[in-house]
C-alpha cells in the first residue's frame, strides 16, 4: 500500500521535541476513506521526549510532578510536567553526600548503582537500590529524602545504609528491589534475581530499614527477577519479570504474575501453579516494534484509573535503545491486565449507560439495506430478499454539505452514519498526561471537533486547537474511557464527558461509581 508523503506518520528522533504518535497533518488524514484511515491508524508509542532508560523505578508523583529514575552512574533521573512529556533532570547520588553508596553498602555490595524503586510514606521518600559486585554479591541501599523536586531546596537524600545483602554463596541475588506499602500500613520489599530466589523482608515503615533481621526472608518465587508486590481487592499480587535482559532487539524479557491472599504467599498463576516452582501468568510481552517489556511499577492516579509504568528494552523507533513507557492496566476476573495506550483513528463514541453513541445534532442520511416489499396493487408475501453488493461506507463528504459548521452534539442509536463517525488524532506540541498526548475528536472528513462550551455544555465546531478541544482519554480499569476536556471556559473544575440520559450529552464531574462518564470506543 502506498501512502502519499503528507499522509505519513511524523517521525522524530530521541531528542525530537515532537513524537512519532502525532499526525504531521490531522486533516489530511481525515480526508482518507474511513477503511483506508483505519489501516493507517496511527499507534500512540512509548511517551514523548527524553525517555531513554533502564531498569526504570515506579514512576511517582509529587505536587503534579512525575519522576522515575534508573539504572546508571548515580541512578539517573527523569522527570515530567504532565507525564507524558520527560527530560533527564541529572543523576540522584548528586543529592547524597559523597555521591555513591555509604561504605557500609559497598563494604556488601559493590560501586554499581542499579535498578531502583521509590515509595512515599509519612513525610519521607524511601529509595531502595541494587548496588552489586561480582553477582551473586549485592547489597539494596537505602537512600532517604523529603522532596522529589530537584528545584526544591529541601532535596537533598540522606544515606540509610544496606537493607539486605547477598554474600554470593547463598541462593539469593540483592538486586531489583521492589516496594509496597500494604492496606494494614505494613511495609514490604521484594528483591532478587536469577542467581536464586526472589526474597521477601518486611520493614520498618518509620525508617525504611528491615524490620526484624533476624527474621529469614519468605522465598516467593523463582526464575525471575524486578519483582514488585501490588494490592488489589483483597489479593496480592506479585510481578515479576522473566526472560533475558540487556541485548538490544534479542532481549526476550516479559512480565509474569501470580497472586496470593497473604502477602508473604504462597503465589499462585492462573493455572495454580506456584510461582516458586515456576508458575506466573503472561501480563505483558513484546509487541509490535517495542521489544521485551519490564520492571514493572503500579502509578495509581485514582477514580478508576491505574496504569503502570515499565521499560521496554528496545524501541526500534529510537534506534532500539531502551526507553519508559506507561500504559493502562486493567482488571478482569480478578486478574491485572495489560491495557493498550489509544491509536489514532475512526471510531464510535459509545455510552456504557444506554449504548447510544455521539453524534452531531444534524439531520442523519440513512444509509440503506431496506426490507423488500410487495409491488403496488399486489397481494401474498413481498418478495424474498436478494443479496446484493455490499454497502458503501457512508462519509461526510457525501451527506454533509448541508451541515452546519458550529452544532450541537446529542446521542443517538448507533446507524454507522457519517455524523457518528470521530477521528481521533493525538495534537503535536500540545502536551499530555500519563502516557498519552492530548487528543482532538473531529468528525472524520470534516474539521467539526468536540468542544467544551461555557457552562459544562459540548458543541462541535471548527478546530483550532483551544484548550477546549483538547481531550485526555483515560482508560479505566474496566477497560471503558473517561473522556475529559484538558479545561472548560469558565469552570475551573475537572469535568468529564457524560450521558445525562440516552439523548442528552453534558460535562460533569468524574463519578467512578456511576456508569454516566463511561465509554466504550467502537470501530463504527
Amino acid at each position: 500500500m502506498l501512502i502519499a508523503a503528507d499522509q505519513k506518520r511524523y517521525v522524530s528522533d530521541a531528542g525530537a521535541k515532537s513524537r512519532d504518535a502525532v499526525l504531521q497533518s490531522p486533516a489530511m488524514l481525515n480526508r482518507l476513506p474511513p477503511f483506508l484511515a483505519l489501516l493507517c491508524a496511527l499507534p500512540v508509542h512509548a511517551l514523548d521526549g527524553e525517555i531513554a532508560v533502564h531498569d526504570p523505578a515506579t514512576v511517582i508523583q509529587e505536587a503534579g510532578h512525575y519522576y522515575t529514575y534508573g539504572t546508571g552512574n548515580g541512578l539517573p533521573m527523569l522527570s515530567s510536567d504532565d507525564g507524558w512529556t520527560w527530560h533527564h533532570a541529572g543523576s540522584l547520588m548528586s543529592a547524597v553526600p559523597g555521591g555513591k553508596p555509604g561504605a557500609d553498602v559497598l563494604a556488601r555490595g559493590g560501586n554499581n548503582t542499579w535498578a531502583p524503586d521509590v515509595i512515599h510514606v509519612g513525610d519521607r521518600y524511601f529509595l531502595y537500590y541494587a548496588a552489586p559486585g561480582t553477582q551473586p554479591k549485592s547489597a539494596i541501599g537505602l537512600l532517604v529524602g523529603r522532596t522529589l523536586d530537584p528545584a526544591s531546596p529541601d532535596f537533598k537524600w540522606e544515606d540509610g545504609g544496606p537493607v539486605v545483602w547477598s554474600d554470593g554463596v547463598e541462593d539469593s541475588n540483592a538486586i531489583d528491589p521492589g516496594v509496597l506499602l500494604a492496606p494494614d500500613g505494613r511495609l514490604w520489599l521484594t528483591y532478587g534475581s536469577y542467581f536464586g530466589y526472589i526474597r521477601l523482608v518486611e520493614l520498618n515503615p518509620k525508617t525504611g530499614q528491615r524490620l526484624d533481621p533476624r527474621r529469614a526472608p519468605f522465598d516467593i518465587a523463582v526464575n525471575s527477577e524486578a519483582s514488585v508486590p501490588i494490592y488489589h481487592e483483597g489479593w496480592y499480587y506479585l510481578l515479576v519479570t522473566h526472560g533475558s535482559c540487556c541485548v538490544g532487539a534479542s532481549s526476550t524479557y516479559n512480565i509474569r504474575v501470580g497472586r496470593a491472599r497473604k502477602v508473604t504467599g504462597p503465589y499462585l498463576d492462573n493455572m495454580g501453579v506456584d510461582m516458586l516452582e515456576g508458575g506466573g501468568k503472561l501480563f505483558a510481552g513484546s509487541r509490535g516494534r517495542h521489544v521485551g517489556p519490564g520492571h514493572v511499577g503500579l502509578l495509581d492516579l485514582g477514580d478508576a484509573v491505574q496504569k503502570f509504568s515499565m521499560h521496554y528494552e528496545a524501541d526500534l523507533d529510537r534506534g532500539g535503545i531502551s526507553v519508559l513507557d506507561i500504559r493502562p492496566l486493567l482488571w478482569r476476573d480478578g486478574w491485572p491486565v495489560a491495557g493498550d495506550n489509544l491509536t489514532a483513528g475512526i471510531y464510535a463514541i459509545e455510552s456504557a449507560r444506554s449504548g447510544n453513541v455521539l453524534e452531531l445534532a444534524v439531520q442523519g442520511a440513512p444509509v440503506g439495506g431496506f426490507r423488500p416489499r410487495r409491488p403496488p396493487g399486489t397481494s401474498g408475501p413481498p418478495p424474498p430478499p436478494q443479496p446484493g453488493p455490499p454497502l458503501a461506507e457512508q462519509e461526510a463528504t457525501d451527506v454533509g454539505a448541508a451541515w452546519p459548521a458550529t452544532t450541537d452534539v446529542r446521542l443517538a442509536p448507533a446507524l454507522l452514519q457519517a455524523q457518528q463517525k470521530w477521528m481521533l488524532a493525538p495534537v503535536a506540541n500540545a502536551g499530555g498526561y500519563p502516557g498519552a498526548p492530548y487528543f482532538r475528536i473531529t468528525i472524520a472528513g470534516t474539521e467539526r471537533s468536540l468542544t467544551a462550551t461555557a457552562g459544562g455544555e459540548l458543541a462541535a465546531a471548527p478546530f483550532t486547537a483551544a484548550a477546549e478541544q483538547l481531550w485526555r482519554i483515560d482508560q479505566l480499569t474496566d477497560g471503558t474511557y473517561r473522556i475529559s476536556p484538558k479545561s472548560v471556559p469558565g469552570i475551573r473544575d475537572a469535568l468529564a464527558l457524560s450521558a445525562v440520559g440516552s439523548s442528552m450529552p453534558t460535562l460533569a464531574k468524574f463519578d467512578p461509581t456511576s456508569d454516566r462518564q463511561r465509554w466504550l470506543l467502537r470501530s463504527p
